[in-house]
């Protein structure tokens, strides 16, 4: 299961980098990255709204008005924001540093929300967390560096 689970990470890193190649190629085409960013979210609606009502038909539509809370529209901005910030990276600093910088914040962010949300800490786990962290951001900046 851990090596399905593996591949499964590995694939997504991978789509999303042909994701933000291809969102800076669209980006390149338009007036603003709002054009890019409507039709990726587009995109992600129609299909998802498609597999829903393919699954649970327009009872589907009526719990995923249900969920809806004050909140609920938080996830989605983060995420156009994710996007955005990557796109303007991608143009600016290219993939690789782009990719660096994120991940590693990424990593400091959920070590820190881990640490928060354990019941108990391991000194041994937390040093060897910490240490893979410290060298990926050494590594983010050394690969990144140059662009700042």
């Amino acid at each position: 299961m851990s090596g399905l689970i593996l591949a499964l990470l590995v694939a997504a890193g991978a789509a999303v980098v042909a994701q933000n190649l291809l969102m800076v190629q669209i980006t390149s085409s338009v007036s603003t990255v709002l054009i890019t960013l409507l039709i990726n979210s587009a995109a992600g609606f129609v299909i998802l709204l498609s597999l829903l009502l393919g699954r649970a038909g327009l009872a589907g539509i009526g719990e995923a008005f249900g969920a809806l809370r004050y909140w609920s529209l938080l996830p989605g901005l983060l995420g156009s924001f994710f996007v955005f910030a990557s796109i303007f990276g991608y143009q600016r600093l290219g993939a690789a540093a782009t990719i660096s910088v994120l991940v590693a914040s990424q990593l400091l962010v959920g070590l820190a929300v881990d640490f928060i949300r354990a019941s108990h800490l391991d000194l041994q786990g937390c040093l060897s967390s910490l240490c893979g962290a410290v060298l990926l951001v050494a590594g983010a900046y050394l690969v990144a560096s140059r662009h700042f």
